[in-house]
């Protein structure tokens, strides 16, 4: 083992994770506000750990001076998913990104492993500016759904409890688990397009109430109290019938009415 000082050889790796993170979250928001659905549900982040770095070397028989581009997922982020299809959306993003290069890709949805275990991994090379200048390093994009990501983090504790070497019997019993979640995501995708929109549905819904709570709250602020506490109960009848179609009517109105008190409070 060489006498290499590993926190320092770790920092590029964990300003890559983090920065990743970063803007993995900001493409998930942007792309809500912009189409009211964002195929990716949340991202994680981890930066491998010494001993997991070492062993991976061992098992893969990398030399020390080598680690670096030998091992290819000190630094790792997961993108998780509500359906299958939101994988491949997700992958071409990150194929098109400016921001990074892809190295090479493994489908193990379409070509599973005989484990059961089932992901997308996206190799890319990502670019880091240090306090010695840029340095570009590899990092391991693995991108599933929730159902795959809840097997993977069980087979991987298990694998960790037995190192590597599971019984028969749990083996066979992951295998079937494994099925289970491919059926899971089987059938979540053939009711895709109902999620959708009922997700949706939501989503305007709570938009709307926070327009309409936050333009009553301008009006008192301009003073007009009388005229915030009528559509405050108008805002409470229509909540109690949920009728969406009356409260972006009701958002309207407060609109008008909040046009008018800025006006008035110039004049």
């Amino acid at each position: 083992m060489d006498g290499r000082d590993w926190n320092l050889f770790l920092i590029p790796y964990e300003q890559a994770v983090e920065e990743l993170k970063v803007k993995f979250k900001t493409l998930r928001g942007e792309l809500k506000t912009r189409e009211a659905y964002a195929p990716i549900e949340f991202v994680t982040g981890r930066v491998k750990r010494i001993s997991s770095i070492l062993d991976k070397a061992k098992r893969l028989d990398v030399p020390m001076d080598k680690i670096e581009t030998g091992i290819e997922d000190i630094a790792g982020i997961r993108i998780m998913c509500q359906f299958v299809e939101d994988i491949h959306r997700v992958a071409d993003s990150i194929r098109s990104r400016k921001d990074l290069k892809l190295v090479y890709e493994k489908d193990y949805i379409t070509n599973f492993k005989d484990s059961g275990y089932r992901s997308y991994h996206m190799i890319v090379e990502y670019p880091v500016q240090t306090a010695l200048g840029l340095k570009k390093v590899l990092a391991e994009v693995q991108i599933r759904t929730l159902a795959m990501n809840f097997w993977a983090t069980i087979e991987h504790s298990l694998n960790y409890k037995y190192k590597e070497s599971l019984p028969d019997d749990v083996r066979i019993r992951l295998r079937k688990a494994a099925e289970a979640a491919f059926q899971l995501d089987t059938e979540m995708s053939s009711i895709r397009q109902e999620i959708l929109e009922s997700q949706r549905d939501f989503e305007e819904k709570s938009n709307i109430v926070s327009k309409v709570l936050s333009d009553i709250q301008d009006l008192y602020f301009y003073n007009r109290v009388r005229e915030a506490a009528q559509f405050q109960l108008r805002f409470n009848e229509l909540w109690e019938k949920e009728d969406i179609f009356e409260l972006k009517q009701l958002s309207q109105d407060i609109q008008r009415a909040t046009l008018r008190a800025k006006k008035s409070s110039r004049s």
